[in-house]
């Protein structure tokens, strides 16, 4: 399976700019689809944010969507994450996964949770 390491985390001032890499080693990287993830304090769960498909199609989320900007670079083996117009509840640890289309046409994580990149985002 693809093995990915999220880096480019850190603390950024609400309205700032800030962008995650996912290096990923493995085999057929063009292949997969890509998500980022994110799960903030206190919170359990890991939220979608965006979809990359390996067809080059993306999706995003409400509360990022015209902030944020999942893009790869195939030849890198790299998803990135751009994130503009930072707020506070953008805190979190980001995470990216390898996904998967459903029949019912939803996505769903196929590979393991990496270590993350904590993201914090001051007032």
């Amino acid at each position: 399976q693809v093995q990915l390491v999220e880096s480019g985390g850190g603390l950024v001032e609400a309205g700032g700019s800030l962008r995650l890499s996912c290096a990923a080693s493995g085999s057929t990287f063009g292949s997969y689809a890509f998500g980022w993830f994110r799960q903030a304090p206190g919170n359990g769960d890991r939220v979608v944010l965006c979809i990359s498909s390996s067809d080059g199609s993306t999706v995003y989320a409400d509360s990022v969507k015209g902030r944020f900007t999942i893009s790869r670079d195939n030849a890198k083996n790299t998803v990135y994450l751009q994130m503009n117009s930072l707020k506070p509840d953008d805190t979190a640890v980001y995470y990216c996964t390898t996904v998967n289309q459903g029949s019912d046409s939803g996505w769903y994580r196929s590979g393991r949770w990496g270590q993350g990149t904590q993201v914090t985002i001051s007032s």
